[in-house]
């Protein structure tokens, strides 16, 4: 069965690298490419993939919102971070979002197929390395603020409830379902360890307050 795999990345150089070693390694593969992120939500409105290896830093891109509208788009889509720069923090965010995994550009020519490989087959992939570091600054973050495990669109929901909008009025703000809305409630109040919006509101208002 053929994969098709889309390589999004404003370096031509970076793009014709990758591309030749995953052809050269892994057997029935379709490469595409995508020099911006705007290219890539249109070749992804009209073809489907099975893995998108995103760049991070696309000067066009959108941080972690990238991966909610490709997978408005696409919603089984993989996606693999492409970045040369490790930073944990900013890892973890994309991670959270929903990402697959995550790839330094830097690493050698095995990792990548690797890394591609784990995803089409297992749908995740982060190094032994990257996942020990991960875990640590999860466990500091999250002493230093709760809100931190919470998504981006966990958080949208959590501001609108703290402004006092109930399940419908949320609902009708962002286009969601109802039943959306109570999902992502229900998910906050578990990573927060709450029981109402009382208390998350409470807990809001000692943050960010």
């Amino acid at each position: 069965m053929k994969r098709n795999i889309l390589i999004v990345d404003d370096h031509l150089v970076v793009r014709t690298g990758v591309a030749i070693i995953l052809k050269n390694e892994i057997e029935g593969i379709e490469i595409s490419e995508a020099k911006s992120y705007h290219e890539a939500l249109s070749m992804i409105s009209n073809t489907l993939f099975d893995l998108v290896i995103l760049d991070i830093n696309l000067p066009d891109g959108k941080n972690t919102e990238m991966i909610a509208e490709i997978r408005s788009i696409q919603s089984n889509l993989k996606i693999l971070m492409f970045s040369a720069h490790e930073e944990e923090y900013h890892i973890l965010r994309f991670l959270q979002s929903g990402a697959n995994g995550y790839l330094n550009k830097l690493c050698d020519e095995e990792i990548i197929v690797e890394a591609v490989k784990s995803i089409l087959e297992k749908g995740e992939y982060i190094s032994n390395d990257l996942k020990m570091k991960l875990t640590e600054v999860e466990r500091n973050i999250e002493l230093i603020n709760p809100f931190y495990k919470i998504s981006n669109r966990e958080m949208e929901i959590v501001k609108l409830l703290v402004m006092g909008l109930g399940n419908l009025e949320i609902s009708n703000a962002l286009e969601i379902q109802m039943s959306t809305v109570s999902t992502y409630k229900n998910r906050v109040f578990d990573k927060l360890k709450i029981n109402n919006l009382v208390q998350l509101i409470e807990k809001y208002n000692q943050y960010y307050s």
